[in-house]
């Protein structure tokens, strides 16, 4: 599975971005796909996920309610939908899948077995 993921930029705050994460492989359609974003200096952090196309989506909470994941298993793509954005959500996104993530480890980055390259987003106060 390779991911690539696309659409970072720099918004004001209160902007909106819409990320795009691009997989290959026939494992997608079963695959838990997430969100983590980083800041120089600390650790990765989670930011959204959901098992398949149409199931329950997961946030933290922080962009409850102003981010929203998606999935075309038919387009193999994620999408991660941020309005609202705030300086804080400054960080390099990068798009995750796992193939044998379970409910209880869905936030922790050790989880995934595959990763994007990440994607800047710089918001601007």
């Amino acid at each position: 599975v390779q991911l690539q993921a696309s659409g970072g930029g720099l918004v004001q705050a209160g902007g909106s971005l819409r990320l795009s994460c691009v997989t290959s492989g026939r494992a997608f359609s079963r695959a838990v796909m997430a969100w983590f974003r980083q800041v120089p200096g600390k650790e990765r952090e989670f930011v959204a996920a959901m098992f398949r196309s149409g199931g329950n989506q997961y946030y933290q909470d922080s962009v409850q309610g102003r981010f929203t994941i998606s999935r075309d298993n038919a387009k193999n793509t994620v999408l991660l939908q941020m309005n609202s954005l705030k300086p804080d959500d400054t960080a390099v996104y990068y798009c995750a899948a796992g193939l044998r993530t379970i409910l209880s480890s869905i936030r922790d980055s050790r989880a995934y077995d595959y990763w994007g390259q990440g994607t800047q987003v710089t918001v601007s106060s």
